[in-house]
């Protein structure tokens, strides 16, 4: 009696092993071994930090190859939403309406910029928003999470994402430092003399 067609095709078809189809330790350590500086980086920027964004990217390298099964396609997003998940738990951020980060003084360092869709943002004023609205400005512009994404991460409503995102991006456009009014007429002369060292 003939087979038919889908009972063929099966025949001949190799069967993929379940395991093959899910990230494994080794994949998961080369992940973290390529986004290295990425990895790290986003730990840094959401907890502000070095100290604790290390524990996060060593405890989010421990929980991925430890306990994470997930497709393989997946594992790169997986690596990076269990640091997320780390920096939350290592910082618990709240939204607070005095939650404002703008009696703050901003440190200005030249040269160290960061770039997310919107343009360029200084690393140091990132750093001095109020936790929560870091994580919200790297989580919803830096990483693209959609709103309530952000907001089922963090336990606060969508509301609370969008004023909190808005508060970030003012007080971050608002940033003019010093130095940089002042030495503004020179920034010309300034590069000029980079380009001859």
């Amino acid at each position: 009696m003939p087979l038919s067609i889908g009972e063929e095709m099966r025949e001949h078809t190799p069967k993929e092993k379940p395991e093959t189809r899910y990230a494994s330790c080794v994949d998961f350590r080369r992940i973290f071994e390529e986004d290295l500086h990425s990895l790290y980086q986003l730990s840094f920027f959401l907890t502000g930090d070095r100290q604790k964004a290390e524990r996060c990217f060593v405890a989010g390298l421990e929980d991925c190859v430890k306990h994470s099964r997930v497709f393989r396609e997946w594992a790169r997003a997986w690596a990076k939403r269990v640091i997320v998940r780390n920096a939350i738990r290592e910082l618990q951020p709240r939204w607070s309406h005095s939650n404002s980060s703008a009696r703050v003084p901003i440190i200005f360092f030249p040269h160290r910029q960061f770039s997310g869709s919107g343009g360029h943002f200084d690393t140091a004023a990132v750093l001095r928003l109020a936790d929560f609205e870091r994580f919200v400005f790297v989580l919803g512009v830096l990483e693209h999470y959609r709103e309530h994404e952000c907001a089922l991460l963090l336990g606060c409503s969508d509301s609370e994402v969008r004023a909190a995102r808005t508060q970030a991006i003012e007080q971050l456009a608002n940033f003019c430092p010093v130095e940089s009014r002042r030495y503004g007429n020179r920034e010309h002369d300034g590069w000029a003399g980079a380009i001859k060292a």
